[in-house]
């Protein structure tokens, strides 16, 4: 099995600690491990309550920006 490339940190993602690290998940959501904050489209920074939060990519997520497995369903299609 291939070990995931490390992505570009999204812009909406903030920290003040230890290092962010940003995971892409083929054909799922990027998991951020490390992050304080995140930013919605409305500019409202919202605190990050877990170790590793996963951010949706395929836009199908009713938790946006959050993944909530959605990606599934499209990808059985």
């Amino acid at each position: 099995m291939k070990a995931a490339e490390p992505v570009v940190l999204p812009e909406a993602v903030t920290s003040t600690g230890p290092e962010v690290r940003v995971t892409d998940c083929p054909d799922g959501p990027l998991l951020v491990r490390g992050a304080l904050t995140v930013r919605g489209a409305d500019g409202q920074d919202t605190p990050v309550r877990r170790r590793c939060i996963a951010l949706c990519r395929c836009d199908a997520s009713a938790l946006f920006p959050y993944c909530d497995g959605s990606h599934r369903a499209l990808k059985r299609g």
